[in-house]
């Protein structure tokens, strides 16, 4: 295929970001992720373009893009083409009942994981493609190799990952991947782990008082605060406080 005509639909796409770009949201945005020097979004550059409006690229164009082309996408500098390229990688995902298929997108999503590395694109991205194929194909190592490796951006993957085995009443995974990486210097993976504690208790409210009653001393503030958001006033506090 002619060079020109394989990047096409590229351009296409570029061009279509661009010209849903918001000026507003260019300035803002490198302050929302942190991409200041030092800071865990350092060097991102930022189009302003909004997620909404992003999805809709996708869903326009994620048909007519390859694997190889949304490589050139994943790997943009640009915060938006790799967060559309995502977003196009899940359509082809939860479009397709072709296990060769979905096993290939898996295959590109952890070759690209470099490319992942901020919390919107991790957490709008891992359970819904990675988290699904590990939980139907009982591919759990996957994530427990994420869960271990020393990324950051892999191990929020790994947790944020068993979403979707919370929502289907599995928790054994999360809690695994919490308990692993409860100590974590960084108050992002704080979050991730309350975050995912506080769905496990709007699944199973026991589940998560056993799992508190057990670590909650141990855990950092943001984390338990995360994970207590949804209980009753009096039993938050009595958490808060060590009363337990």
């Amino acid at each position: 295929m002619h060079p020109t005509a394989k990047n096409s639909v590229i351009e296409e796409i570029r061009e279509a970001l661009t010209s849903l770009a918001v000026h507003e949201k260019a300035a803002f945005f490198p302050k929302f992720f942190k991409t200041g020097k030092g800071e865990y979004g350092e060097g991102d550059l930022f189009l302003g373009v909004k997620v909404p409006d992003q999805r809709l690229v996708a869903k326009e164009y994620y048909e007519k893009i390859s694997l190889e082309e949304l490589s050139l996408l994943l790997s943009s500098g640009y915060h938006e083409h790799r967060l559309t390229a995502l977003f196009m990688l899940i359509f082809k995902f939860e479009k397709t009942k072709d296990k060769t298929v979905q096993e290939s997108i898996v295959a590109f999503y952890l070759n690209h994981l470099q490319y992942i590395n901020n919390w919107d694109l991790v957490d709008s991205s891992c359970y819904k493609l990675l988290g699904r194929y590990c939980f139907e194909n009982q591919r759990e190592d996957l994530l427990r190799n994420l869960s271990g490796s020393e990324p950051m951006w892999h191990k929020r993957i790994a947790v944020v990952g068993t979403m979707h085995y919370v929502k289907k009443g599995t928790f054994e995974l999360t809690k695994e991947f919490v308990t692993q990486n409860l100590k974590h210097p960084h108050d992002l993976m704080h979050k991730a782990n309350g975050w995912l504690l506080r769905e496990m208790g709007q699944k199973n409210p026991e589940e998560l008082i056993d799992y508190l009653n057990r670590s909650y001393r141990e855990m950092p503030r943001t984390c338990l605060r995360y994970a207590i958001e949804k209980l009753d006033e009096d039993l938050r506090q009595d958490y808060m406080k060590g009363r337990i």
